[in-house]
């Protein structure tokens, strides 16, 4: 709708063509004496959608823009009473606080956030804060907000906040408030600059310190200039450049404590604090250039649309201030990379390029599948035990965990532990691909033929060995002890698992899920045996030292600290599967895993069961279930790691289309890559 549809349909009467509420809105801010708060509430529900296909939110906020412009009587009317009540509320919570992370720390406001759900908090109408909260009273109320297009809502402010009336009495007020909320946030960044967690994330944090200390000078320095400029107009005014150098100087310290803490680990205080403190950084540009734009007349526009931007973000941040999931966000970014970074190096080495890597898998995923082999008799022989619930779940959580880590040890090679691995590679890549040059997508198929033919290597490794090894056992124990090993009723049990059609592939799936949750724990016990230096202090144990001696027990705190991730890892991926029927059992809910290695070791303890006298139907179905198994493993875990780490790294990619091209092209012409090493690659080794 234009301006001057707009016009005449209000001059002649006619109600909007989005609706009379927005309308009515808008009128009763002619009348002088009515509740400001009330009405901007009402304004507000007027333009928020009615339900959840109600896109017209954008249409309606233009309307109300259109309807102030061509109404000159209105917009005074409709300026005095947001701007009088903005001038009346205290402001500086506002400024230093929506949108950036409180003081509190992160598990008190995880526990505020959770509290204010039970019990809602009362808002103090005296601070503008709060009032946002009255005024956008529904927590989805961001959703539509983000919708609003940039210059809509710089069109408001600019209505709002012509630049003849920034040196009215009510915007003097507001920018007294400013230059207190600039003061605070100068000293909240100069404490934070020398917190003990910085210093020990930064061995040259002293170096930077004064940095810290100065901003608290320049910021007194900055806000008594433009105090003075205010009572006096002739008066020059800090143009704050000197502010903003320190500020950047701050700010370049915090970067390169973010960078280091990639490298040597970090922890979720530490994320904490620079996060806070960027964002107070961040905040104090913002309203630095706020005032000093105000301050002259050819730049006030400027000052408006910084304004502008700024209200935009804090008003989106405050209405999601109770939103636990948008709170974890702002301090999972750090954490997260760091942690999908060390899966990331871990991915590497689940890659083969070359033949010998390609043997090398083949002989990794082979012992892994003698000692699955055995792990799934033990379970067999304790699930035979009838032990009660809990000691059931702890046999089974030690015989998966302690299997499971022992492989790791070995330097063996479980197949569904790769995906949750090597797509955190992948995601670093994608973050570099530029889909414009072939050159890229070509490198990124290069590695998806590796990571295929690596993964299809530890498959039939672990399979074509687990399955053989528990037929050569299970006949061997039948053999020694005179009687079968495996009973027929058992064996049933085993073969009817193993159907694709019952719950398999669903508890697949559980398995997926704790496959990629293992190789989260892996890069965050990684992460903090780096960050909490677990190897020297390992290797300063008393009894350690006097049993081993001071060399032998700092290689071996060496040892454990690298190797941290791993074991606690696999250990506790093998508690997640060891308990989950038993909690199944007990919440009565079919809850269970199935994992392609142990499928296939089941299928030949069965066989043995039957004395070799299935169908050879039965055994296809079993063995088509098996693939299927495996395939949701693998897809679930790889699904679920390559979101993750994108996220985490902040990568959209869009361009899937020009990358399923590449790769089919390359699956055509070189199927073979897909499945074994190149022979180039060969004959260069």
């Amino acid at each position: 709708m234009t301006k001057i549809q707009a016009f005449f349909l209000w001059l002649f009467g006619q109600a909007s063509p989005v609706g009379d509420p927005l309308a009515d809105a808008l009128n009763r801010f002619r009348n002088p004496e009515a509740d400001t708060l009330e009405l901007m509430r009402r304004l507000v529900a007027a333009l928020r959608p009615q339900n959840r296909r109600d896109g017209g939110s954008p249409e309606r906020y233009q309307f109300m823009l259109d309807r102030l412009e061509s109404d000159p009587a209105l917009l005074a009317a409709f300026r005095s009473h947001v701007v009088h009540f903005v001038a009346t509320r205290r402001l500086v919570t506002f400024f230093t606080e929506s949108g950036v992370l409180p003081g509190t720390g992160f598990f008190s406001e995880w526990w505020r956030i959770l509290g204010s759900r039970l019990l809602p908090e009362v808002p103090d109408e005296r601070r503008l804060k709060d009032c946002l909260h009255v005024i956008y009273d529904q927590t989805n109320d961001w959703r539509w907000l983000e919708a609003i297009p940039a210059d809509a809502s710089q069109r408001f402010w600019s209505l709002l906040a012509p630049a003849e009336e920034l040196r009215n009495i009510d915007w003097h007020r507001i920018q007294e408030q400013m230059l207190d909320a600039v003061l605070l946030l100068a000293h909240r960044v100069s404490g934070l600059g020398i917190e003990n967690e910085l210093s020990r994330a930064s061995p040259n944090l002293d170096d930077d310190t004064p940095s810290f200390v100065a901003l608290s000078a320049e910021a007194l320095d900055f806000v008594n200039s433009f105090r003075a400029t205010l009572s006096d107009s002739e008066q020059v005014a800090d143009d704050g450049s000197q502010l903003l150098v320190i500020a950047d100087q701050c700010q370049n310290t915090l970067e390169r404590i973010r960078k280091r803490a990639l490298t040597v680990g970090t922890s979720l205080h530490l994320s904490y604090i620079l996060t806070r403190a960027e964002q107070s950084l961040e905040r104090l540009r913002d309203l630095a250039a706020i005032l000093t734009a105000s301050q002259l007349s050819t730049t006030r526009g400027e000052a408006i649309q910084s304004w502008g931007e700024f209200a935009h973000a804090a008003f989106l941040a405050e209405n999601r201030r109770n939103s636990l999931r948008f709170y974890v966000a702002q301090l999972s970014r750090l954490l997260a990379v760091r942690v999908t970074e060390n899966a990331a190096r871990s991915g590497e080495h689940y890659i083969c390029d070359t033949p010998a890597d390609y043997r090398k898998m083949w002989r990794s995923a082979a012992g892994a599948g003698v000692i699955i082999g055995l792990m799934a008799l033990l379970k067999i022989k304790a699930a035979a035990l009838q032990t009660p619930l809990f000691g059931e779940a702890f046999l089974f959580s030690m015989i998966y965990g302690l299997g499971f880590v022992i492989i790791f040890l070995l330097g063996m090679t479980v197949a569904t532990k790769q995906p949750a691995m090597t797509a955190q590679t992948l995601a670093g890549l994608l973050g570099d691909i530029k889909p414009t040059r072939s050159a890229d997508l070509e490198r990124l198929v290069d590695v998806a033929a590796a990571v295929s033919r690596s993964q299809l290597a530890a498959i039939a490794g672990n399979v074509m060995v687990a399955l053989p090894v528990a037929i050569a056992v299970g006949f061997g124990l039948s053999y020694w002890a005179g009687e079968p090993a495996i009973t027929v009723d058992k064996g049933a049990h085993l073969i009817a698992d193993l159907d694709p059609l019952s719950w398999a592939l669903p508890h697949a799936a559980i398995a997926g899920f704790y496959l990629f949750l293992s190789g989260l724990i892996t890069g965050y016990f990684d992460n903090r045996a780096a960050y909490a230096d677990i190897g020297p202090r390992i290797a300063r144990l008393r009894w350690l030292q006097a049993l081993a001696g001071s060399e032998r027990a700092e290689r071996f705190g060496y040892y454990i600290q690298e190797r941290l991730g791993g074991i606690m890892g696999n250990f506790l991926f093998g508690c997640m599967l060891g308990s989950t029927g038993v909690i199944g059992t007990i919440l009565g809910l079919p809850l269970d895993i199935r994992h392609i290695a142990f499928a296939s070791a089941n299928l030949g303890y069965a066989l043995v069961g039957f004395q070799f006298a299935l169908p050879l139907k039965a055994i296809a179905w079993a063995a088509f279930g098996i693939a299927a198994i495996g395939f949701t493993n693998l897809a679930v875990s790889f699904a679920l790691a390559l979101r993750t780490a994108m996220r985490a790294r902040g990568i959209v990619f869009e361009h899937w289309g020009p990358l399923l091209n590449v790769l089919g092209s390359r699956l055509l012409r070189q199927p073979r890559s897909f499945l074994l090493p190149p022979r180039q690659a060969a004959a260069n080794a």
